[in-house]
């Protein structure tokens, strides 16, 4: 069994809903036959579920200004009050399912529900199957996974090029280690001979200030000139990667005054759309209003007249008048008139559902286009600003490698004179130590400075190290984007699919257990058509395959089908939604209602296969029919 779950007992209590005035019902799981006449308020009973479990389908009994229901299952309890608000009905409360979309499309099986009513006209099932997918969502979900996946990509990439500088940043590593151990080396050894010398150096030093002052200006300005020529080639190479970076960077070949146009006329269509839609939904409550209003008002009437002179049913056959004072006017009409009003309303309805959803699919469609233009506008106006940047920036570094190209070409300058003075200065007697101290101090700011490189280079491969070791995170992350991404992108697939096996397969065993002899088959074929004009890119074809006497088989269309094989195949698609969107998770019911035009028999057997997958499946019948019923399931009679 699919989707049954263990369950205590479910209790529901009803006020004013439908032709019921107040009524407390028990639920056990498994099958609950409402079984009794017409207007005995069965359907009644089931809209009063449908309420407490959430569906907007309010049915308030005409004669009443609040109505409530009240369901409590395992110990929790669920209310909701029902107002009449002018011509129409409003809910409050806390129903047992957030929203009913899908309960309304799957587990409401009643005479209206969408898949019963899609089959019986004939409509396209995929439509229905694929109500509760937000598809738009889904595109829009894929979008944000694309530009997460490039940004990964873009940092992945990234990564790839400072890993690729890691091989020069260690051999400059191991060259700057090398050239600091010949540098002490030459150090040390200049230190002993210093040591060894005869020529006092502090009495050298005393001797010629001058000299000594010199020296220490030489040196710094060569420490001076050393900065600047460590700026210059930072300076240079950042210039490089600014210009790297702007040659890659491509602009579309748009104009943004056309975008923003385009955008402006998208918005005003949606405008007009949204204001199309709230239309059709004002007329859409009203016409329910007045279509519960008209239904309630007959069902009261009739039972009513059946309390008083017998069934309904039974005054029909006995040819007694249908003569009905009209609500609305007061005179005389024929109650035929009267269903046939409401049959046109129903119709009515029907055909503004139809205009509301392609209203949505076109609101849908203009919503996507408007973010597609607003995401390449924003793109281009990124892309701009960023180019605009890189090029100040770049106009930036030019302006201070020239300035820094000119500090250096005086600091240079600056150290031939220096040098020019301190070799005027010294003597030949104290020529060769002072060259030697002179050699010593270079050596040791050389050393000094090659030391900073070598600090600054491990410093960098540290950090490349550091950010190498999130690549694995970003590599990992990316295949869950792009599993994410494909999975998406064939979920509209999945479900379809899902759908099309899940009917199939049902209606196979299906049409084996109710035994129609001259149906071969009933299967649904689902054709790709490449999603032109707007449309979705794949369509399920109903097919129907009979046998003739002579053992013969031809596919037949649905038009010929007896209304008895219609209703089997809108409750089998029906089951079949149920069971791929796994309904059965979140509601706990499934609803019957209006099977007299299946045989008693075959009512049996469809509600002991239907029980299969549902935990409460409640189902109001005709007496007659509801005595083919398993008599071992719960039977309730009076309302």
């Amino acid at each position: 069994m699919e989707g049954r779950a263990a369950s205590k007992e479910t209790e529901l209590q009803v006020r004013n809903v439908g032709g019921i005035d107040s009524t407390q019902v028990t639920f056990d799981p498994g099958v609950t036959v409402l079984a009794g006449r017409n207007a005995t308020n069965r359907t009644s009973l089931l809209r009063a579920v449908m309420v407490a479990l959430g569906s907007d389908e309010l049915a308030l009994k005409s004669d009443a200004d609040r109505g409530e229901v009240e369901l409590t299952v395992d110990g929790e309890t669920y209310t909701r009050t029902l107002i009449r608000d002018g011509t129409t009905v409003r809910a409050e409360g806390e129903p047992y399912l957030e929203d009913a979309e899908l309960a309304d499309l799957f587990a409401f099986l009643l005479e209206s529900n969408p898949a019963r009513e899609a089959v019986a006209r004939g409509d396209d099932l995929r439509e229905v199957i694929m109500e509760p997918v937000d598809t738009a969502e889904i595109q829009r979900r894929i979008r944000d996974l694309q530009s997460e996946r490039r940004q990964l990509e873009n940092d992945l990439d990234r990564l790839g090029e400072i890993k690729r500088r890691l091989p020069g940043l260690e051999e400059k590593r191991g060259r700057l280690t090398d050239e600091i151990e010949e540098k002490r080396d030459q150090l040390a050894d200049l230190e002993r001979e210093i040591e060894a010398s005869e020529v006092d150096p502090a009495a050298a030093d005393g001797e010629n200030e001058e000299l000594e002052a010199k020296l220490a200006e030489l040196r710094s300005t060569r420490g001076s000139l050393d900065d600047v020529r460590y700026r210059l080639e930072t300076e240079r190479e950042s210039l490089s990667s600014l210009e790297e970076e702007l040659a890659g960077l491509e602009v579309d070949d748009v104009d943004p005054a056309d975008l923003e146009e385009d955008i402006e006329w998208v918005d005003s269509r949606l405008s007009r759309l949204r204001t199309r839609k709230n239309d059709v939904d004002s007329r859409l409550d009203d016409l329910q209003s007045i279509i519960k209003f008209n239904e309630e008002t007959l069902e009261e009437r009739d039972a009513r007249a059946g309390g008083e002179d017998g069934s309904v049913t039974d005054r029909l056959v006995e040819g007694e008048s249908q003569q009905i004072s009209c609500w609305t006017c007061g005179t005389d009409v024929d109650r035929e008139r009267i269903e046939g009003t409401i049959a046109d309303l129903r119709d009515l309805r029907q055909d503004l559902l139809a205009d509301r959803k392609e209203i949505k699919a076109d609101i849908n469609e203009y919503s996507d286009r408007k973010r597609d233009l607003e995401s390449t506008l924003s793109e281009h106006e990124r892309t701009i600003d960023r180019r605009e940047t890189l090029r100040t920036e770049k106009a930036d570094r030019e302006s201070r490698i020239e300035d820094l190209e000119a500090e250096a070409d005086e600091l240079e300058a600056e150290i031939e004179s220096l040098e020019t003075e301190v070799e005027e200065l010294q003597d030949e007697g104290r020529s060769e130590v002072v060259d030697r101290h002179k050699e010593a101090n270079d050596l040791e700011f050389d050393l000094g400075r090659t030391q900073e490189r070598l600090e600054s280079v491990e410093s960098e491969i540290a950090s490349i190290e550091r950010r190498l070791d999130e690549r694995e995170e970003l590599e990992d992350r990316l295949e869950e984007v792009r599993s994410e991404i494909a999975s998406l992108r064939t979920r509209v697939e999945d479900v379809e699919r899902e759908a099309v096996e899940k009917f199939n397969e049902h209606m196979d065993e299906i049409l084996e257990v109710l035994d129609y002899s001259n149906i071969e088959r009933v299967w649904i074929e689902r054709r790709k058509n490449g999603g032109k004009g707007g449309q979705p890119d794949s369509t399920f074809e109903l097919h129907i395959v009979r046998t003739t006497d002579d053992g013969r088989t031809y596919e037949d269309v649905l038009e010929n089908l007896s209304e008895s094989e219609r209703e089997i195949i809108g409750l089998v698609f029906g089951l079949a939604g149920y069971l791929v969107h796994d309904v059965h998770e979140t509601v706990p019911f499934m609803l019957l209602d209006s099977l007299e035009a299946i045989d008693a028999e075959r009512i049996a057997k469809l509600v002991e296969y239907l029980s299969e997958y549902v935990e409460h499946l409640v189902v109001a019948l005709l007496t007659e029919d509801a005595a083919a019923i398993d008599r071992d399931h719960r039977r309730i009679e009076e309302i």
